[in-house]
């Protein structure tokens, strides 16, 4: 035994250790477990103060002499006896009862049942998903649920008697081990339960074939199936479900400091007022690239309602020049879904087709006024960008061939997109819907 005595500060902060059971000034009472992981470490190559350090003793207050006494101690019972040699045999002279000592057959199931735990516990580790392995690596302990369930498995293979034991080797209680038992009914009800709701959010994340992010999903679920679910039990689901929505790219320009000069072909009537509440009022337009084939290059100008965001008009074409928006204003003047204001504007950028005095004579010709952005500010026109991005999360313009099939995936997500997808900032409603309640309290 090492010769060294503890000070009354060695002692405090020996007696807060967990793998202490008893210290004094001369001696220190290791407890059970602890002797069982060092055997289980020292076997895979740990040196003794490694073992130590590693469990929150400090050598230089324990003494490296007493560290090497213990650990030749310990290899010796175990050498001589296993598992069960490592037991403290010793009296505790408490003054309470002694427990009756236990024969070595009691002791053999004991350490029979705490071995089916832990292969039962290595077997759940094998199937858990990553999460779970995650947080076990992090040193963090499984779901009570899921302590639960071992145990249950463990009794259930002829250890029935040992529940007490069980419970105390995964450090959970007996009563809520019996109250896990009689809640097996309702667990199978509430799973039942959540395969329905889970259902529901599948299929109302993929209807009209198109993804759907948690508010889209909670819209679809009361608009069309007469379902209220709130967005957290619908992104729970979706987690579960692994229910992803595309996400569009952060737009790099938003990153740049607004425009200073206030430069302006024609005047902005707009000032980022879209939401006039009067339909066929404000009318934004603008120009975007989609890649499609090998190579090859098409650009799509859209009119989109700045009141409801429905898409009024738009022109797929392979060539850049004029036409392409000027033929999109005779395609807003053919359709028939809405009369436009008496004071109807065009609101666009600064780029070369809008300034063109071909394209302004056009506008006057039909009686439409004209606005225009800030040169280099995107935000004056944010409404038509962000009716691209989100079409570009579902139309993948490079998996189309021909520009024939490319127009035909735009018209379907038109389609869509003005009769079918709801939106949080319309009331919930759809655009044409939006569009027909505004006309209506007119």
């Amino acid at each position: 035994m090492s010769k060294k005595l503890f000070s009354k500060a060695e002692l405090g902060h020996l007696s807060k250790n967990k793998y202490i059971t008893k210290v004094s000034e001369i001696a220190v009472t290791y407890s059970e477990e602890f002797k069982r992981i060092f055997i289980d470490q020292y076997l895979e190559g740990k040196t003794p103060r490694e073992i130590f350090e590693a469990h929150g003793f400090s050598v230089e207050v324990l003494g490296i002499k007493r560290v090497e006494q213990s650990a030749d101690r310990w290899k010796k019972s175990y050498e001589r006896g296993g598992i069960i040699g490592l037991m403290d045999s010793r009296k505790d002279p408490s003054g309470r009862t002694l427990r009756r000592e236990q024969s070595p057959d009691e002791i053999i199931a004991k350490q029979d049942a705490r071995i089916k735990l832990l292969e039962s516990q290595l077997e759940l580790l094998k199937k858990a998903d990553t999460k779970e392995r995650w947080l076990v690596a992090k040193g963090r302990n499984l779901s009570k649920n899921k302590l639960f369930e071992l145990i249950h498995e463990a009794v259930g293979q002829g250890f029935k008697r040992m529940t007490r034991y069980l419970c105390e080797l995964l450090n959970v209680s007996r009563s809520g081990y019996y109250s896990y038992l009689k809640a097996a009914d309702f667990r199978v009800e509430r799973a039942r339960l959540d395969a329905e709701d889970g259902a529901l959010v599948k299929k109302a994340f993929s209807r009209r074939g198109f993804k759907k992010g948690a508010r889209s999903i909670k819209m679809v679920l009361e608009n069309e199936f007469d379902v209220i679910f709130n967005r957290k039990r619908i992104r729970r689901h979706m987690r579960d479900l692994e229910l992803v929505c595309p996400h569009r790219k952060p737009n790099p320009y938003r990153r740049m400091a607004k425009a200073t000069q206030e430069h302006r072909v024609v005047p902005n009537k707009l000032q980022r007022d879209f939401k006039k509440e009067i339909p066929g009022l404000v009318l934004l337009t603008d120009i975007t690239y989609l890649p499609f084939g090998r190579s090859e290059m098409a650009y799509l100008s859209t009119i989109l309602d700045g009141s409801t965001g429905e898409l009024l008009a738009y022109n797929l074409s392979e060539s850049l020049t004029l036409p392409l928006a000027t033929d999109t204003i005779k395609n807003l003047m053919k359709q028939r879904r809405l009369k436009l204001h008496k004071k109807a504007f065009i609101h666009s950028d600064q780029g070369s087709h809008y300034t063109s005095p071909q394209y302004q004579k056009l506008l006057k010709k039909k009686g439409l006024g004209q606005s225009m952005s800030r040169r280099g500010n995107c935000w004056d026109n944010a409404p038509q960008e962000s009716f691209y991005g989100h079409m570009k999360d579902h139309v993948i313009s490079r998996n189309f061939s021909t520009l024939k099939d490319l127009k035909h995936e735009i018209d379907r997500y038109i389609r869509y997109y003005n009769h079918h997808r709801y939106q949080w900032g319309l009331k919930k409603m759809t655009p044409v819907q939006y569009r027909n309640h505004l006309l209506s309290v007119a």
